[in-house]
């Protein structure tokens, strides 16, 4: 039986250590400053990107890996013998999974088996890791693929956004909502829902009382969340994830929270200070 080698987007926001550990190929998606791409998380750290837009005043554009980008990752590990599970950003959010699929074709059929996340940064990662333990269970590329199509309704992603400027910035939302947003401290909660996201339940004043409601619609899933992995993810707010850690701690007592760092395409769009929890349910 062939071996079966996971690969991902850069926008997955899995830790470096965690993608090392798994043995987790990487694609990188493209953040470009006046013509000037960088590869996210390899020419660019999101910590780079927040002070050159500081500096340019401006937000870079985003773009997927090319069809050619794909081939590339793709064809080392097909000519070694192993199959892909690819699984990628929301093709609603982006075209990076219409590029993996123009590349896959390019290989036997059946050797590469592409999954549309229709979710973003660890709601993607949350997938990834799945797969990593179907693989370590003895799995078949086939039955993998499977029960990871059926999960992907199962996966819920939510973000609180610290500021509305990156949102508005990207075209994400009006210059009204932007200064009414900036004018009342309005901190939204962004969901991924069908694969787009979602301006949903918005709080005002401090990032504590946001932390409090995303933990609050949280807990609506309560007794359908799958304790064995939670995810909590942000952008430069190391002590906002800690805090939002130890209230699921307190609150539902998971097997296990980890904590990730977004990339930079993930940054680009939502700006420093987003936190979110991700989590699948039963």
């Amino acid at each position: 039986m062939a071996n079966i080698k996971i690969i991902t987007d850069s926008t997955c926001d899995l830790s470096s250590a965690i993608v090392k550990e798994l043995n987790i190929a990487i694609v990188p998606l493209y953040v470009v400053f006046k013509d000037v791409s960088y590869r996210d998380g390899v020419d660019i750290t999101a910590a780079e990107l927040y002070s050159k837009v500081n500096k340019l005043k401006e937000l870079p554009k985003t773009s997927a890996p090319s069809p050619k980008d794909f081939h590339e990752v793709f064809k080392p590990y097909i000519d070694n013998g192993d199959d892909i599970l690819y699984i990628g950003l929301s093709s609603r959010l982006s075209s990076t999974i219409q590029n993996a699929k123009i590349a896959a074709n390019e290989f036997p059929e059946g050797r590469i088996k592409i999954i549309d996340s229709f979710n973003l940064s660890t709601g993607i990662g949350l997938l990834v890791l799945m797969a990593a333990d179907f693989v370590k269970e003895g799995l078949t590329l086939k039955e993998i693929f499977a029960r990871i199509q059926e999960s992907l309704p199962k996966v819920k992603t939510s973000f609180v956004i610290n500021t509305l400027e990156y949102l508005h910035k990207g075209g994400r939302c009006s210059a009204i909502q932007s200064f009414v947003g900036g004018m009342l401290k309005i901190k939204p909660i962004v969901q991924v829902v069908d694969g787009r996201m979602i301006l949903g339940h918005k709080t005002r004043g401090k990032i504590e009382k946001s932390l409090r409601s995303l933990i609050e619609l949280t807990m609506k899933d309560k007794d359908r969340i799958d304790l064995k992995r939670i995810i909590i993810t942000h952008s430069e707010a190391d002590e906002e994830a800690k805090l939002l850690k130890k209230g699921l701690e307190e609150a539902l007592s998971p097997k296990s929270i980890i904590i990730t760092s977004a990339g930079c395409v993930i940054s680009s769009h939502c700006g420093p200070k987003t936190v979110g929890i991700i989590y699948l349910t039963k």
